[in-house]
């Protein structure tokens, strides 16, 4: 089916939402915005989120509202996980000589920290982070690894995750297990959408023994 994936990190292979939501609204409190709830987070956030902030706190220097994100980010107590059935995907990729890389809007330090404490780092032949938009990497990576088109999807849990497969001509799988709605993902139509990689690696199980 696919021999290449790339994969989003935040909701799709990682549980970040809970510092997520505490960092937004720490930067919101510091401008005097209410705060949002996990479920008004989850529709109104969306990458690139320099778009967001510029909709919610208008005027403000993105480099500003960075630098207290990821302090409050760094300072919440609640856990960064591994999500389920993602470890167990990455190994039957491993076994059966799939190709995986990540490309992710999440700053560099952050990311490389979680790599490396969750155990992470030996799946990945490329990891790509700290992408404000993605669309304007994703072509360079698939030339750069020489990936068939064809033969590639990009995995992620958000509407920007769709568009971006889309913009380099791979196919676009949508996850729920992060920060978007159902009916969000399914109105921006992705060639997949499923409910977790325990679904999608059941599909590529099946398309795998069906070739053979």
């Amino acid at each position: 089916m696919y021999q290449n994936l790339i994969f989003d990190w935040s909701g799709t292979l990682v549980d970040d939402m809970g510092p997520t939501l505490e960092a937004t609204n720490a930067v919101f409190a510091i401008h005097g915005r209410s705060p949002l709830d996990r479920d008004e987070f989850r529709r109104l956030f969306r990458l690139p989120y320099s778009e967001f902030y510029e909709e919610h706190l208008p005027g403000i220097r993105l480099e500003d509202l960075e630098h207290h994100f990821r302090r409050a980010f760094a300072e919440s107590q609640v856990p960064v996980t591994v999500l389920p059935h993602a470890r167990e995907k990455l190994d039957w990729c491993r076994d059966n000589g799939i190709r995986c890389f990540v490309l992710t809007s999440m700053d560099r330090g952050t990311f490389e920290l979680q790599l490396d404490e969750l155990g992470m780092r030996h799946y990945f032949e490329a990891t790509y982070s700290g992408v404000l938009d993605k669309r304007e990497v994703i072509g360079g990576i698939l030339a750069q690894h020489q990936l068939a088109l064809h033969q590639t999807a990009y995995l992620g849990d958000m509407i920007h995750d769709v568009v971006t497969a889309k913009h380099g001509g791979v196919s676009s799988v949508a996850l729920l297990t992060g920060y978007t709605h159902r009916e969000v993902l399914e109105a921006c139509e992705p060639d997949w959408l499923m409910n977790d990689l325990l679904e999608f690696r059941t599909l590529m199980e099946q398309r795998t023994s069906s070739i053979s």
